[in-house]
């Protein structure tokens, strides 16, 4: 899809599983499991989207999915039965890995930054050399020190070897890293969880995070349980949403099928339209 000078490509990393209360939080099952069919494990399936956003100078990756370096025991866990797709997709898009310009994570959880590093003769090194990672300041902080709530949510090994070797930018709240791409701070399923705006012209798209996975936690009270701060999730779900209808964004979801569309609004109830690549 053209937004503006750029080029923007929605895709999957593969899917995994989580268990689908957790992911609906207050919301009934009887009501979500309409939505999301869980299997017999109570688990529902995801994908996980990444973005490739170009122009005449960059290449952008946003997300990175779960990555390479995940045990088996994990990947039963998640229910994570295929190889990870991130590099064959760039591939097929006509992407190597030295190409890459910025690689921006919207928060440090492990099936959002996973792809950041591989396993190299024992070593971890970074998928994309050439590269530059983009975090907000407070998620590098919260995922180098994880409590014990989160501390399931991070493996180090996708973002810690990063500082070594000078490959991190760590930014604060809302910034334009590019012209036309803008990083702005959303707190609610962590503290340091960004969306990514793409704007030119009269054209802008706009990659939710998790504070809003999927078209399916588009009804306001609809937040996942593993938000921490889900007040602040609904609050950001009322502005964005307004703003994403009003000025006719694009939108793309972290853990929907990999679509870009807009969102609507009738009779109280808002809707994801998928539009035409």
């Amino acid at each position: 899809m053209r937004i503006g000078r750029f080029d923007v490509r929605i895709f999957s990393d593969g899917v995994f599983r989580l268990d689908g209360g957790a992911m609906f939080g207050i919301v009934p099952k009887v009501l979500w499991e309409r939505q999301k069919p869980a299997d017999e494990r109570n688990r529902v399936t995801m994908d996980m989207n990444c973005l490739l956003i170009r122009d005449a100078d960059h290449i952008i990756v946003v997300e990175t999915g779960a990555g390479p370096k995940l045990t088996d025991r994990q990947k039963k866990i998640f229910g994570i039965e295929d190889p990870p797709r991130l590099l064959d997709e760039l591939k097929r898009l006509g992407v190597r890995p030295d190409e890459v310009t910025l690689v921006v994570n919207t928060h440090l959880h492990f099936d959002h930054s996973g792809g950041n590093t591989y396993r190299d003769d024992g070593r971890i090194v970074p998928t994309f050399p050439r590269a530059t990672y983009v975090f907000q300041r407070r998620e590098w902080e919260d995922a180098i020190a994880p409590n014990e709530r989160t501390r399931g949510s991070y493996l180090s090994d996708d973002y810690a070897p990063l500082e070594a070797i000078g490959k991190l930018e760590l930014v604060d709240e809302s910034v334009e890293i590019l012209p036309g791409i803008r990083l702005d701070r959303v707190q609610g399923h962590t503290r340091g969880t960004q969306t990514v705006r793409v704007t030119d012209r009269d054209a802008t798209l706009f990659f939710s995070s998790d504070f809003m996975p999927d078209r399916h936690h588009l009804p306001l009270p609809w937040i996942s349980g593993f938000d921490l701060f889900p007040l602040d999730t609904l609050a950001a779900k009322k502005l964005i949403l307004r703003r994403a209808i009003d000025e006719r964004w694009v939108v793309g979801f972290t853990h929907d099928l990999p679509r870009l569309g807009r969102i609507s609004e009738a009779e109280g109830k808002f809707r994801f339209d998928e539009a035409e690549s």
